[in-house]
């Protein structure tokens, strides 16, 4: 018998909640600020337990490296525009968001 560890727990949980959404229904968190765009070159899952854990070491360190950011308008447009869907889940009161990469222009 394999006993996971609290991590593996999390992770597991935080993937059944990870879904494909049309950014449209998002949009609400994002005209209240609470949609958080993390970049491709990141596992979407990996970021949501480093912000559910408050590690705020390593969110600080994607920031300046403008890998986690707000979703910038110019990103919310791209996305209305291609009437796209992204992935995302919840780790409130956020909502992390990663586009196809057909729908990535950050800026």
């Amino acid at each position: 018998m394999t006993t996971l560890s609290q991590q593996e727990i999390d992770r597991i949980n935080l993937n059944l909640e990870t879904s494909r959404i049309a950014w449209e229904e998002l949009q609400r968190f994002f005209a209240s600020g609470k949609a958080i765009f993390v970049s491709d070159t990141l596992d979407l899952i990996d970021v949501a337990i480093q912000i559910s854990k408050d590690n705020k070491g390593q969110v600080v360190q994607w920031m300046e490296a403008g890998l986690v950011t707000p979703v910038s308008d110019v990103q919310a447009q791209v996305w209305h525009e291609a009437d796209a869907e992204v992935w995302a889940v919840v780790v409130r009161p956020y909502v992390l968001v990663q586009g196809t990469e057909k729908t990535i222009s950050h800026g």
